[in-house]
């Protein structure tokens, strides 16, 4: 085997472990996060690296579920949230 191809075998092995460990290790808080808006709802679960960003997430994702366009999307997430459940 040349050198170069083993280089990169290990330098791709070494990325994935890398991506592996930080996806596994940020997912500390995890969260289901309702919410409301024009009339519609929406439920999404996310995990983050600290409560306050899963629920970000959660509210961001719910948001692009019922709302149409950046403007509602932003509008709906300005809105507080129905509920923030912590999950498991």
């Amino acid at each position: 085997m040349k050198k170069t191809v083993l280089i990169g075998i290990v330098f791709g092995a070494i990325v994935l472990g890398v991506l592996i460990y930080s996806t596994l290790n940020l997912a500390q808080a995890r969260v289901e996060v309702c919410v409301a808006y024009q009339g519609r709802q929406a439920c999404r679960t996310a995990a983050g690296q600290d409560e306050n960003l899963a629920t970000r997430t959660a509210t961001s994702n719910a948001c692009a579920q019922i709302a149409s366009g950046v403007t509602d999307s932003l509008a709906c997430e300005h809105n507080p949230p129905v509920s923030v459940r912590k999950v498991k």
